[in-house]
């Protein structure tokens, strides 16, 4: 089922499609950063696509994860499916992206969720949800009969891996666990590690 000796991009590849298969939004994953002071956080998002190297989400530079990662730059990602006894684990750098690539995916977007990337001030303190509102209608207006333009504190950021840990639940907690761990020539060293 698992050959270790094969890229594993191809294997997260081959599990992401099984999953699509039977679990709904199984490209939801956790991402774990730390602040400046090393105080853990961590929050869903979803992973839009694999390119590059690495993996692909999207969101609010000035964000409370925005700025953990322009901090420090080292994250983890896990993607966690109980319903086939599965994880994968990826720990690696966030980059962004090119305003480029950041443009193409924000004009796929829903048009509320464009607006709402121009109203919204992430992670900050806001007053009531009304405020919320009142934004989202103000920028409804400005940019009405318009293409809503990606804002500029809004992308995207690739996480090039340098450990990847595929898991398979197995009985009596006798999980298996493949490692891939990026070595200093790119290429990668493989081995098990112990449940």
């Amino acid at each position: 089922m698992f050959d270790i000796n094969k890229d594993p991009f191809e294997h997260f590849d081959r599990l992401m499609k099984e999953a699509v298969a039977k679990i709904p939004e199984a490209n939801a994953m956790s991402v774990a950063t730390v602040d400046e002071k090393g105080v853990p956080s961590v929050r869903i998002v979803y992973l839009k696509e694999v390119s590059k190297g690495g993996f692909v989400f999207y969101g609010n530079y000035n964000s409370h994860k925005g700025k953990d990662i322009e901090t420090n730059p080292i994250v983890c990602l896990n993607f966690h499916w109980p319903a086939i006894w599965q994880q994968i684990r990826i720990t690696g750098k966030a980059e962004k992206i090119s305003a480029a690539e950041s443009d193409t995916y924000f004009a796929t977007r829903a048009r509320l969720s464009q607006i709402g990337a121009w109203a919204s001030h992430q992670s900050e303190e806001i007053p009531d949800i009304e405020w919320l509102s009142r934004r989202v209608q103000e920028y409804e207006k400005q940019f009405d009969g318009q293409v809503v333009p990606r804002p500029p504190h809004w992308g995207g950021w690739r996480v090039i891996p340098t450990e990847i840990e595929f898991w398979f639940g197995l009985n009596g907690r006798l999980h298996e666990r493949y490692i891939y761990q990026r070595t200093s020539e790119g290429g990668w060293k493989t081995f098990l590690r112990s449940p």
